[in-house]
């Protein structure tokens, strides 16, 4: 009779501790989806500078003056 008992407390514990790792992975996975370097996306990866650069400029994190500068050098 013990013996049924314990089994079942064993695999209850088993299932509790699977569980738990498997929640902290999922979490873990959520905060850093696959395919990311800290924060730069595979779109960014795979797209050339004259892609970067108009992009930064269309967000505004260039003005005019730095845009035409950095372009000029890309056409060098």
């Amino acid at each position: 009779m013990m013996m049924g008992f314990g089994f079942i407390g064993l695999m209850l514990m088993f299932i509790f501790w699977a569980l738990l790792i498997a929640g902290a992975v999922w979490v873990v996975r959520s905060i850093f989806p696959r395919g990311t370097d800290f924060g730069v996306s595979n779109k960014t990866r795979n797209q050339g500078p004259r892609e970067i650069l108009d992009r930064r400029y269309a967000k505004g994190e260039i003005n005019r003056e730095q845009y035409q500068l950095m372009s000029g050098d890309l056409q060098d």
